[in-house]
């Protein structure tokens, strides 16, 4: 992976981690145990700290920095999707920021809430926790089911175990000009979105 050192500071990532050789990682920055970084994230501790606590995951395209001084924190299980943003912000534990969405610095979004996909909070705006929230700017819409709490942890184990697969068997290789008559199938996972989960 892209790893570089500013300042003297050099990024520091636990071995049972996975982080994606597309992946960037700048200075003051600390993955721990367990944790997913997807493809062409990046996370630049040039300012301040980032750190990503035991489970986490910040996927594809994600960008996470902060002001000067500023730690940008994202707690165990916390799960970041697609694109998103996060600049001087804590994310608690349990947490999901949903794709492209954007947290601002100061923010704090709290223990197994779900924020939506493209919301936007502001600056300094302190979320509740078990909460659905969405919205430019961000807005709590409900308090969230046990139901979906214990969706929203699946998904996280899914990358948890996402890391292991990509530690066990993840390389560089040549595309084929034609798919095997034999090809293998992918681990099934019963995970499933959330709209779906709930048809019968």
């Amino acid at each position: 992976m892209p790893c570089y050192a500013i300042d003297g500071v050099i990024p520091v990532v636990h071995p049972s981690a996975h982080v994606h050789p597309t992946a960037v990682l700048i200075g003051d920055v600390h993955i721990g145990p367990g944790c997913y970084v997807g493809p062409n994230a990046s996370l630049r501790g040039d300012f301040g700290r980032i750190v990503l606590h035991e489970g986490a995951n910040v996927q594809d395209c994600c960008v996470v920095h902060g002001f000067p001084g500023s730690e940008t924190v994202v707690e165990r299980n916390g799960h970041v999707g697609h694109g998103a943003v996060l600049h001087g912000c804590v994310i608690r534990h349990d947490a999901l920021v949903g794709m492209k969405a954007v947290v601002m610095d100061g923010a704090v979004l709290g223990a197994y809430s779900i924020l939506a996909a493209c919301a936007f909070v502001k600056a300094g705006q302190d979320l509740p926790e078990k909460s659905l929230i969405a919205g430019l700017p961000a807005k709590v819409l409900r308090l969230l089911s046990e139901d979906e709490i214990r969706w929203k942890l699946d998904g996280t184990r899914t990358y948890q175990q996402l890391s292991q697969r990509c530690l066990a068997s993840l390389s560089e290789v040549q595309p084929l000009a034609a798919a095997e008559a034999d090809r293998p199938a992918l681990p099934a996972s019963l995970h499933q979105p959330l709209h779906a989960s709930r048809q019968d």
